[in-house]
């Protein structure tokens, strides 16, 4: 008979009982499934304290064999309550001049033995929160691009498409119209290739703060998507969070497609896309457009003359050393490893020794952040980079 789970402590008791009455030790833990060392255990325990030694027990160790002697942690303590300013290698240091015959405990452990006690204080991490970025007013083709997804629609197959979407800021031209399955940045890069292969580069990209285009925990809310623009020469701008009339006239846009490409939606992406690919050439070259007078937007746009291009490794000539980010984030010297950001894997950035034991990073002509000799985590500075050149 195994033990029931939900009632243990019932079950102890039928078993004592059934010894208590005579019944042999083997007998009795063969019916109740157990071995004979476990019967004798619960038997003695009953034997020892009554019904209280049938209570569960913890599972926790008796002796802690790696624990801190409380002589050493006292000590520990009493250094601190000396030295408030002191941190753990400080404190194992001192350990060390006054105790030297026994092994100092890591500046981990000691760290952790302040902690427990209260004494360590934490500093609170900045955390980024979206904002927008001064927004121009281009009034050449090319000047400002817009982008951003049409709300989500289920298809007639029951699968969500997600319209990725560029216009130009001045003449209203509809760059791309491509059903997306998500808003995930594999998507949107070649959406925007195509498009700077077709066009050209713009000198700047309006979006709002959501993803592809931004990340709400990268550095200063970079994507990978938006270090990618800035490769290019491309400049950043996003809407304020919660305003999408600051990017007004590509939001009108998505009402005419909306009423007329979306409405009732298509069985497959095949099926959609081709819609879409019908409302983009409509829309540019057989739609009148009020703010221009009435003038197609196709005959108001035309392309840039920035071509696109592969951007190669950047150069930091008045830095000690180029370095290459890693895939998981990080900057690499040597044996360390400072955490750095994901959105930066695979770029090339710019390290400088600006004080003792403290290094500057920069991107490109942007500077982003510091770390020192103990910190591994590069900390950002104080501004965004990128939007004051906006």
């Amino acid at each position: 008979m195994p033990w029931k789970e939900c009632n243990r402590m019932d079950e102890r008791l039928r078993f004592v009982a059934r010894l208590l009455d005579g019944e042999k030790m083997a007998v009795a833990c063969r019916e109740f499934g157990i071995s004979r060392k476990t019967g004798y255990k619960i038997f003695n325990r009953y034997k020892d304290e009554g019904l209280k030694g049938l209570d569960d027990r913890p599972k926790s160790n008796y002796r802690h064999p790696n624990q801190t002697p409380f002589q050493v942690e006292k000590a520990i303590l009493r250094i601190k309550q000396q030295h408030s300013t002191w941190g753990a290698p400080k404190i194992q240091e001192k350990l060390v001049k006054e105790f030297p015959a026994i092994k100092p405990p890591a500046p981990s452990t000691i760290h952790c033995i302040l902690d427990r006690h209260g004494l360590v204080k934490r500093r609170k991490r900045r955390r980024h929160k979206a904002q927008g970025t001064p927004l121009s007013d281009a009034q050449v083709p090319n000047g400002l691009w817009c982008a951003d997804y049409k709300g989500q629609f289920l298809l007639g197959n029951h699968k969500y498409c997600y319209p990725l979407t560029i216009t130009d800021y001045r003449s209203r031209y509809l760059l791309a119209c491509e059903g997306r399955e998500s808003v995930k940045e594999a998507g949107a890069f070649p959406v925007f290739e195509r498009a700077f292969k077709e066009f050209g580069l713009p000198n700047a990209i309006r979006t709002d703060n959501g993803v592809p285009f931004a990340s709400a925990h990268a550095l200063f809310g970079l994507s990978k998507l938006s270090v990618w623009w800035l490769r290019l020469g491309i400049n950043i701008e996003r809407i304020k969070p919660g305003n999408p009339q600051q990017n007004g006239r590509h939001e009108r846009m998505h009402l005419t497609l909306k009423k007329e490409a979306t409405k009732p939606p298509s069985f497959n992406f095949l099926q959609q896309q081709d819609r879409f690919d019908d409302f983009l050439e409509g829309y540019n070259n057989d739609r009148p457009h009020h703010a221009l007078n009435g003038l197609y937007p196709g005959e108001v746009y035309t392309p840039s003359a920035r071509a696109y291009f592969q951007p190669g490794v950047p150069e930091y000539p008045f830095h000690d050393r180029t370095i290459r980010v890693t895939q998981c984030g990080r900057i690499c010297i040597g044996r360390r490893k400072v955490n750095f950001s994901t959105v930066f894997a695979g770029q090339y950035v710019g390290i400088r020794e600006i004080a003792d034991s403290i290094w500057l990073v920069s991107f490109m002509d942007s500077d982003l952040g510091f770390f020192d000799q103990q910190e591994n985590r590069v900390e950002p500075v104080g501004e965004n980079p990128f939007a004051l050149k906006l």
